[in-house]
């Protein structure tokens, strides 16, 4: 599995350089390049999707299992403390990576939901600088937070379709949002009372998508097929 992942993060990588020359190389104040790094871009993507794929709870536990039985497969493994330093050069390509990939798991049966991204405590929202005018509260099924919220839909076998991050104040109806997730997709989409909107099901349903979702209390009751509610 390691070595499937590295060959498709490096491939990756190798279209993703191209469209960087093309606009430009980066540059210090002085105009000299930017120092390079012992460990290229696709093995440290290769390294963090992996972990994903280990049992491991921790990544400092995760770290010294590579550096103990991986060896061979990352011989210019840089310190713990710099591997950290180095998975913020990934955030942008590893986010294009798994875009390009998510859309060819799509089926005919898929699920939305979103989650919360929590930034801090909500006791020190005031006095936190994280995020500060990026991040903003927002309310889940299980309270208030300060952070974003990852929109997420699924197929019927647990595999990621599409994804989105926005403020935490973004409505999981929110048509725009839902538009970008279900470009890729068609059939039912099931959700949760989060995505009622009588604008967003017609908007959904001329692009061949149809949305199922509970309703709430105050609502009247419609015949579903059996299939349906249990899905």
């Amino acid at each position: 599995m390691l070595t499937e992942i590295f060959y498709h993060s490096d491939n990756f990588c190798k279209e993703y350089k191209k469209y960087l020359q093309n606009i430009g190389i980066s540059r210090d104040k002085k105009g000299k390049r930017e120092p390079k790094d012992k460990l290229s871009l696709s093995e440290i993507m290769t390294i963090v999707i992996y972990f994903q794929h280990s049992k491991f709870r921790t990544f400092k536990d995760y770290y010294f299992f590579l550096k103990s039985y991986h060896n061979n497969a990352f011989r210019n493994l840089v310190s713990y403390n710099r591997l950290v330093e180095l998975q913020k050069k990934i955030l942008v390509p590893l986010m294009l990576f798994f875009s390009m990939n998510c859309s060819k798991n799509a089926t005919k049966i898929s699920f939305i939901d979103s989650t919360s991204l929590k930034v801090c405590h909500n006791k020190r929202i005031y006095s936190n600088k994280v995020f500060k005018n990026v991040a903003s509260r927002g309310k889940t099924s299980v309270g208030w937070f300060y952070g974003f919220k990852l929109h997420l839909v699924i197929n019927e076998y647990g595999e990621i379709v599409g994804f989105h991050i926005t403020p935490g104040n973004v409505a999981d109806n929110n048509l725009k949002i839902v538009s970008k997730l279900t470009k890729n997709i068609c059939g039912k989409l099931f959700g949760d009372k989060g995505y009622l909107s009588e604008k967003l099901f017609k908007t959904l349903y001329k692009k061949g998508i149809s949305l199922i979702t509970k309703i709430r209390k105050n609502m009247k009751n419609k015949l579903m097929d059996f299939y349906d509610k249990i899905l």
